[in-house]
This record gives C-alpha cells, structure tokens and sequence, in this order.
C-alpha cells in the first residue's frame, strides 16, 4: 500500500508542474495580445441543496460524494451532518442508517422512487450500492410523500443511480486501502439511437486482509467478495417513457476468529453467502403536457437469498418482494396539482435455522393501497402538501396513513416548514437482525405486532447576506412518538437478546442547527451540532435507549483551486456518549463492560487532482486512530452465553488510509 500511495502522489504532482508551465505560457500570450474576446465565468456547483416543495429534505450530489471515497452507500454520508452510519456489530460488518436518533428500520430506502432492501437484505443493504454506481442521494426527513407507501417514520433515503440517458462514455474507478480492501468499478453508456438508451454497471469488491489491531483473536472486519452487475435502459418519445433493468449481486463475507491468534482447537467462525436479482420497469404516458397530466405504471421485483452461519447457529433465508404501482398526476393550474394511485406490495419469506427451527417457515404478506395526494403552491411562497392513503394487509388488516406538509417562504431570506404525518412498518423480525445471532445470548422473538409511529418536524433555513456572500443557516426541531414498536431489549434478562412489544412509552426528539458558507472562493465551510433524547421502556423502565450517542458535531472544510485543478476536503466529527445495556457480570462478580460509553472525534480528509479525463485522489478515514477498546465482549470465550460481537457504539478499526483514481474514457466510437 505505501508504494501504491508513492505512486498517487508522483502522480499528483509530477503533472501539475508541467500543468503550471502551461498556464504561465498561456498567460503570456494573453499579456501580448492584450485582447479577449470571450470570458467564461465557473462558479463552483454546490455538493448539496435543499429539496424543493413542501417536504425538508436535501439532495446529495456527486459533487459532495467525490468529496469522500465513497465506496458504497454507507460510506456516503461521511459530510452529511443528518446521517450516521454505525457498524451494527463487530464480526459480521454490518452497518446501519440512523436518523432522527432512530435507526435504519424507520427510513424508507428508495432506489429511483421505488422500494428496495427490504427483510433479509437490510442488515447488509449498505454495502449493496456502490458509490461510483450513484449519480446523487436524495434524504428527507419526517413522514414523507404518502405515494411511496406507509413506511416512512422518520424519512427517505432516494438512491439515484447513473442514468442511460447521460452523456456517452465509459468510467473506470479503482481503489484500495490500508487496510486491504481493493473495489473496481466501471460504468458505460451507450446511446442506441435519439430515443434508446443503455449504461452498463459493474462493480468488483475483495478485503483480502486479517487485520486484528486489538490483539482480541478476532478480525476488526469480515473478509467481503462481492461482484454486482446491472444494466438499465431508457426509451423516450413524444407521449412514452421507458425506464428498465436488471441486476444481480453475488456476495462471500466471512469472519470470526483467527487461527494465529486463538488457543481454541475450534474456531468462532461466521460464514454468509448472498445471492440477490432484482429488475424494474417504469412506463410513463403523457396525455397533457402543458398541465403535466400523465399516468405510469411502475413495479420492481427482487430475489434475495442468504445463507448464514454464526458459530454453530446457521440461518438460511429465501424471500421475494414484488411492488407495482398506478399513478396519476395532473395539475389543474399552476396553483392545484393532484396526484392519485394504486399500490400493491407483495412479501414472502421463508426462513429455517436458528430460533425458528430447522423446518422451513414461510411468512406471506399482501398489502393492497390506495391514496390521494393534494398540493397547493403560491409561486413557491406557500406550498401546502395533504396526502391520505389507505391499505389492507393481509397480517395485520386495514389502517389508514394521513401526511401533511406546509412550507412558507415569505421571501428570499426566510423558509418555514412544517410536517406532520404517521408510518407503519411491517416486522420480519429475524431477517431484518439476522446478525443479532453472532451474539452468545439467546435470541427471542415473540409475537410481534404492526409498528406505528407518530412523527411531527419544524425546521427553519435562512439566507443571509454576508460579505457579498450567503450564509446559510439551517434549525429544525423533530419529535417521533410510537403507539407501537419493537423494542430490542439487552436490559432485562442478561442471557437473552428479546425482541418484543413495547409496553409503555417510546420516544425520540432530534434538535439540530447547521451552518455553510463560502469564506474566500473555492472554500467553503460547513458547522452543525445534534442533539438526540431518544428513550424506550426496557422491562417496565423508560430508559435510555442503548448504543445510541447523545449528540453528534460535524464540521467540514472543502477548498478548491480558482481553477479546478485540485481539491482538499477534511472533515471533523464529534460524537457523543450515551448509554450501554445493562453490564452482565463474570465469575468473580466484575462487570465485563461499563454503564456508558463516553464521547470521541473522528477526522477525515482527501485530496483530489483533477485532470481532463481523469482525477486521482489519496485520502484517510479515523485519522486520530481511535477506536472501541472492546468492541467484542467476552471474546476469549466465543462460545459462552456472554460472548457478544453485538455492543458497538464506535469505530473496530483504527487510521485507514487509501487511495483511488477515476478515469473518464469518453465515447466508444
């Protein structure tokens, strides 16, 4: 690795020397001809913006994404002061999403407006996108738009990926790390004709390494293979659009412990090999173009199958989603807009091993929707958003979702919003925490019911004039309250995880206040501070809920040169303490881990070198090395019932540094 990163930085500078002898050339002949008759104003295009419409959300382009590695969805919201990504525990890699304090299981995950990474898929989910693949990541918060389904609590993550219809060409991204991680990946667009379309996606994943910075017997992270293909087309005519395609991911992740450093003659070892297919098709008919009147029919279908091993605990999982949706949208004037539809969510899952038994247990769901979505807008001065919609499951019978949503920008300066709305989610409780196995407790699952979830948000932007520039402020305030949760209890039995009802209260209020702006030209700054309160009742006691950090600061520094020619990003996170579950004791009476968790920071950064065709980019992650002394309990003993991967509230690994270039082919002929 330290000679591929020699070879980066030759390659960096070697370049832009020769470049700025160019230049001085250039600006010599300018000097002599004293004329110019042309001038081309850049402004730099900026990495984020707010939303448009009723609903607080942002859009995350590839500017912002190049700011960062990026490797895949997880690793992309490493600037965004809303998200976090945490590891869920430390032997398997998997990651979660967290918003609003709440975790992934509350953000409705969108791939180009259609449902996906349901179930089995969701502990690994993040990894299944990757980076270079994403054209921008679209985040609101709250109850969303009712026309995605009912299962937004606390918002949306939109992937966006890269288009057919974009210009030609061909990308070639590769990267490797210190930590023995190399990713490849290449994308091609071809343009069949004026109206079809086609780009092909590829992606190539191997950590190679064995990496134990601890000393604790156990790898820091699985060993992931993953290959990933797609290709998507597009056809666009007068009055029809076409937009298809189809997918398919094969994926190896092993981990546990290493056989250099046990003393056990049998080792802990976890095993799990993913095979995913997934296709969709959007058909949109414009009937009125001048009053945006058209109808699309829209479904996706997918194929996910996991086998799974956790030490001697083995999890086999085969489940099939199908989507399908009829939408309607016309506005009447350019005031009153309406849109209407029908939706139909199939699930099936059929599960066998661990907890379930070592039968086959199939689990069927159907839901049939329908709902009606009403928008006012006053030139963009008030925007009022109702929408109702009503489906029929067929676990859980009929339950009705209303949403609202107000913006009100009374000027250039100021921007309101407000939202209210409730969300349902549908539990498949040990697909969803599959890797909860890897933990020596005993799993327990009982008879769970429907979440349902209350979710109100106030937020403010301003923008301010400053020195000639903007300032742009952000405050919003957001308050989830269940009426039903599941609730993954460590507290109240210390031989057993149990996933059950909430009996009691369960809460979440989220306050955060961000702030950009632009210092000099090509610099631009980002401060934000979260506060999370998030509490649930644990065996009759409103507590804390665990591994879940108080507050969160983020500020980001991103300066590029007058000409585009080079780029550094650094980024500083400050993240908060919280609570731990309840210790469990060890034979001589000790706790095997402390009551809290304390506080640490994070630093990041990256320099790009932006060429014509080309950029290439060195960077590292957890700069200041830190990293959870345990991040495995009991791990002399894998095979006790207080051995626990699962306890993670901070990086398992210390500094990484990487690597990458980025290459832009151009048209194939």
């Amino acid at each position: 690795m330290k000679h591929i990163l020699t070879s980066i930085i030759m390659m960096l500078c070697l370049p832009a020397m020769g470049q700025e002898t160019t230049l001085q050339q250039t600006d010599t002949t300018i000097t002599k001809t004293q004329k110019l008759d042309d001038v081309t104003i850049t402004s730099r295009r900026a990495g984020t913006r707010k939303m448009g419409g009723a609903v607080n959300g942002v859009m995350i382009q590839k500017e912002e994404l190049f700011k960062a590695a990026c490797c895949n969805l997880g690793e992309s919201f490493t600037t965004n002061p809303s998200v976090d990504v945490n590891y869920s525990d430390a032997a398997t890699g998997a990651k979660q999403i967290k918003l609003l304090g709440l975790s992934g299981t509350y953000v409705q995950m969108l791939t180009e407006n259609l449902p996906n990474f349901r179930g089995a898929a969701a502990p690994y989910a993040l990894d299944y996108v990757p980076g270079p693949w994403m054209s921008g990541i679209q985040v609101s918060k709250g109850a969303s738009s009712v026309k995605n389904g009912y299962e937004s609590i606390t918002g949306q993550i939109d992937v966006e990926y890269l288009k057919p219809e974009a210009d030609e060409g061909i990308t070639v991204n590769v990267y490797g790390n210190s930590k023995s991680r190399m990713d490849a990946n290449a994308d091609a667009s071809i343009h069949l004709n004026d109206k079809l379309n086609t780009v092909l996606l590829a992606h190539y994943q191997d950590d190679y390494g064995h990496h134990d910075e601890n000393n604790d017997g156990f790898l820091d992270q699985a060993n992931v293979r993953q290959w990933n293909l797609q290709n998507r087309w597009n056809w666009k005519g007068r009055n029809y659009i076409f937009h298809g395609g189809i997918g398919l991911m094969k994926e190896k992740r092993e981990g546990g412990q290493t056989s250099h450093t046990s003393h056990l003659s049998h080792l802990y070892k976890i095993g799990l090999e993913t095979n995913r297919y997934e296709g969709y098709m959007k058909h949109a008919f414009i009937l009125d173009p001048a009053h945006g009147t058209n109808i699309a029919v829209m479904g996706s279908a997918s194929m996910h199958q996991l086998d799974a091993n956790y030490g001697h605990k083995a999890y086999n999982v085969d489940e099939k989603n199908a989507y399908a949706q009829l939408l309607f949208e016309t506005s009447f004037t350019p005031q009153h807009s309406l849109s209407a539809g029908l939706s139909l969510n199939h699930d099936y899952l059929n599960e066998k091993g661990a907890v379930i038994g070592e039968k086959w247990t199939a689990t069927k769901e159907t839901t049939p929707g329908i709902y009606a979505q009403y928008t006012y807008n006053l030139n963009e001065k008030v925007v009022a958003m109702a929408g109702l919609r009503a489906d029929h499951s067929s676990r859980y019978g009929t339950f009705v979702t209303p949403r609202f949503h107000l913006k009100l920008s009374p000027n250039e300066v100021v921007s309101l919003r407000l939202s209210f709305g409730k969300g349902y989610r549908s539990v498949h409780a040990l697909a969803e925490n599959n890797n909860l196995l890897a933990s020596g407790r005993q799993l327990v699952i009982d008879d769970l019911k429907q979440e349902e979830a209350w979710n109100s948000g106030l937020s403010s932007s301003f923008y301010i004039p400053v020195f000639g520039k903007t300032l742009k402020l952000n405050a919003e305030y957001y308050h989830t309250h269940f009426s039903n949760q599941t609730i993954i209890d460590y507290d109240s039995n210390p031989a057993e995880i149990r996933m059950s009802n909430l009996d009691g209260k369960s809460y979440s209020n989220t306050i955060q206040v961000d702030a950009t702006y632009s210092v000099v030209q090509g610099l631009e700054l980002t401060a934000a501070w979260r506060w999370n309160d998030v509490k649930s009742t644990y065996g009759g006691e409103l507590m804390e809920k665990p591994l879940t950090s108080r507050y969160k600061g983020l500020v980001t520094a991103s300066y590029k040169t007058p000409l585009g020619i080079w780029q550094f990003d650094a980024t500083l996170q400050l993240n908060g303490g919280g609570r731990m579950p309840t210790p469990v004791s060890d034979a001589s009476g000790a706790p095997l881990w402390d009551s809290h968790f304390h506080g640490y920071e994070q630093v990041s950064a990256q320099i790009t070198r932006w060429f014509r065709h080309f950029s290439v980019y060195i960077g590292g992650e957890n700069l200041t090395g830190f990293r959870q002394k345990q991040s495995i309990i009991n791990a002399v003993d894998p095979w006790s019932s207080t051995f626990d991967p699962t306890m993670v509230w901070g990086p398992v690994h210390g500094a990484m540094f990487y690597a990458g270039i980025r290459v832009n082919i151009g048209r194939m002929y």
